[in-house]
């Protein structure tokens, strides 16, 4: 690639997640362009792929990668189909943002995670974009400086207005709580040793089956706690926030107090209804990044080792939800092209 020229990048999967990172790649992040689109439904990915100039449109994905005009890929398909495409942009050695999961398991993800290896580097983003969201790196930059003392424990609150109908009682964990999972690794700078799942009397706003919400234990082998509540179906707003509580103070994010309006005796403020609003800065910011980091010829961010770790840890909590108990999790060895940060 000429890096003055934009990079082309590739969108593996057309559907909500896909099609909006192909709006922000043509419409908001600089140094790039949408070169393909990607789905296996072909008038989907004609569909959105259509008004951008020298975009094409594919329903095989190894079939757009082996153009000249893509330089990189971004995959938000759903994550069963993330293996495949990872190892077909491993064989044409390019550069790729991977929505989470990795990977559904802790398996593929190794089987992911042993292929980068063998191409000696790393060529992987994985997408925990709160990681780029600015109160989280505010919260990061804090607990790095020492300020507050050793962190102790990690309160989580993620709530969201109502599930999908798809939404299983697995998904909780594997699909919401993964972003807690990766936070906690990130802020505290610790692997997860064990996790606890305890189950309240599910809500009566939550489907028949769907046992929600649920009140997760993450234990650290730094020695911290970090508890999440999950619910997925509390009916009022898309709700994200953490407090680390520390040995010299507390510290927390997520309240949503931007605008605070005071009218006809009471005051308040909004709820973001979904994760587009509340997080589209971060999904803005996380895309410029990987786009700038690729144009150096650099990978940056989370990456295959922490895609993996979540992978493990999610597969201990659903353990811990449908067996009851403390469920211990179990990782391989880091391998050394990973370094040594979580």
């Amino acid at each position: 690639m000429n890096r003055r020229e934009p990079l082309g990048i590739a969108v593996i999967g057309a559907g909500r997640m896909g099609a909006d990172h192909v709006r922000r790649i043509d419409r908001v992040t600089s140094g790039a362009r949408v070169a393909a689109v990607v789905d296996i439904d072909e008038e989907r990915a004609k569909t959105v792929a259509a008004g951008i100039d020298g975009c094409t449109a594919h329903t095989d994905a190894d079939e757009a990668m082996r153009s000249a005009d893509v330089d990189a890929v971004l995959i938000a398909s759903s994550g069963p189909a993330h293996e495949e495409a990872l190892l077909t942009a491993f064989a044409h050695d390019l550069p790729v943002l991977c929505e989470k999961p990795l990977t559904p398991d802790a398996a593929s993800a190794l089987r992911v995670m042993e292929a980068e290896q063998a191409l000696g580097h790393r060529r992987v983003q994985v997408g925990f974009m709160r990681r780029y969201d600015t109160e989280y790196v505010r919260l990061k930059a804090l607990l790095g400086t020492g300020q507050l003392g050793r962190p102790l424990m990690l309160h989580n609150r993620h709530r969201n207005v109502a599930s999908p109908p798809f939404f299983t009682s697995s998904m909780l964990i594997s699909d919401s709580v993964a972003h807690e999972v990766d936070v906690t690794r990130w802020l505290l700078g610790h692997e997860i040793a064990a996790v606890t799942v305890l189950r309240p009397a599910p809500s009566s706003g939550a489907p028949g089956g769907l046992r929600d919400p649920q009140f997760v234990v993450l234990e650290t082998d730094g020695g911290a706690l970090s508890d999440v509540e999950i619910f997925v179906n509390c009916g009022f707003g898309y709700q994200v926030q953490a407090e680390a509580v520390c040995e010299r103070g507390t510290a927390r994010i997520g309240d949503g107090h931007q605008l605070v309006t005071n009218m006809a005796g009471r005051w308040g403020g909004t709820i973001a209804q979904d994760w587009t609003e509340r997080f589209a800065q971060a999904y803005d910011d996380e895309v410029q990044a990987w786009v700038d980091a690729t144009r150096r010829g650099e990978v940056t961010g989370p990456g295959v080792w922490d895609g993996y770790a979540a992978a493990a840890v999610c597969e201990a909590g659903v353990r811990a939800l449908e067996e009851g108990g403390r469920v211990e999790v179990e990782l391989a060895e880091k391998p050394p092209l990973y370094g040594a940060e979580v």
